[in-house]
């Protein structure tokens, strides 16, 4: 049951005509036990969709996405592209993501010839070994339901918490930080592509979850509503997303019922790979 079937399904996109310059697709998002998509189906989605359309002498590295309306698990979303720029060093590429004939999301994504340079990057912070800490589905055993079933094994990669979860409480006390080691439960191939888009897919799960530790709410919370606002995403190296990479999160903010969540990834040997910087709504469903 421990696969990768549903980021293979959220990303596999459909090319379909266009009646402008640009070029569009299709894709599916994934079911989810709540009433909209996950929003990374939906970062993933633009991110594979823009680099459909640049050449294979660049990569990825960076995306700025805004959520405009929640986005139906039923129907497919139309992803337009448009090619705003193709230089010798950098190209630009603007998403919209289109569904029931409303705008729903957009994203403008950035792409890069790779150059020779040195890197340099905030350190890893010390946290214990993915094999010493339990799984998602380990830490959920003897509880039931279709939420319990999706954090387990549904979401497609390996999640473990430092210093715990936060699914039916905070585990860990009320810090405004915390570590997820994430891997996809499958091997991947071997196109460096595949793993930017994997990364970008992962990364939303958990980014808001700083900002329920401080308020005291988890997942399970009676009455709460999160919901993706706006997302940016920096790549500075490139990395395996069916290897460990920790995902070290902060409390960067809350107010007004918005929270701002920092990440970053860094390989298990403290490369840095990707920065992100999310904010949320949220509706507690009880005072705080």
């Amino acid at each position: 049951m421990s696969t990768s079937d549903a980021f293979r399904r959220a990303t596999a996109l459909t090319e379909v005509r266009t009646a402008f310059g640009g070029r569009a697709f299709e894709a599916q998002p994934q079911p989810v036990p709540w009433p909209k998509a996950y929003g990374g189906d939906t970062v993933a989605q633009s991110v594979a969709a823009a680099l459909r359309t640049v050449g294979d002498d660049r990569a990825l590295h960076s995306v700025h996405s805004t959520f405009l309306r929640g986005v139906d698990v039923a129907e497919p979303v139309h992803y337009d592209v448009e090619i705003i720029r193709d230089g010798r060093g950098f190209s630009t590429r603007h998403v919209r993501g289109h569904q029931h004939g409303k705008l729903a999301f957009m994203a403008t994504a950035s792409f890069h010839v790779p150059e020779p340079f040195s890197e340099h990057g905030p350190a890893m912070p010390p946290v214990p070994s993915p094999d010493t800490l339990p799984s998602s589905a380990d830490a959920l055993a003897g509880h039931v339901g279709p939420d319990i079933e999706y954090w387990s094994y549904g979401r497609s990669f390996d999640m473990r918490h430092v210093p715990g979860p936060v699914y039916l409480e905070v585990e860990g006390g009320r810090a405004a930080h915390q570590a997820v080691w994430v891997r996809s439960f499958d091997r991947l191939d071997d196109d460096p592509r595949t793993h930017q888009v994997a990364i970008a897919y992962v990364c939303d799960y958990t980014i808001l979850e700083p900002v329920l530790r401080v308020l005291g709410l988890p997942w399970r919370a009676e009455g709460l509503v999160t919901a993706s606002l706006d997302h940016a995403m920096w790549f500075h190296s490139a990395a395996r997303a069916d290897e460990w990479l920790l995902y070290a999160q902060e409390s960067a903010g809350i107010a007004d019922g918005r929270g701002l969540g920092l990440g970053r990834f860094y390989t298990q040997d403290g490369r840095l790979v990707a920065t992100v910087a999310q904010e949320g709504m949220i509706r507690p469903g009880r005072p705080l």
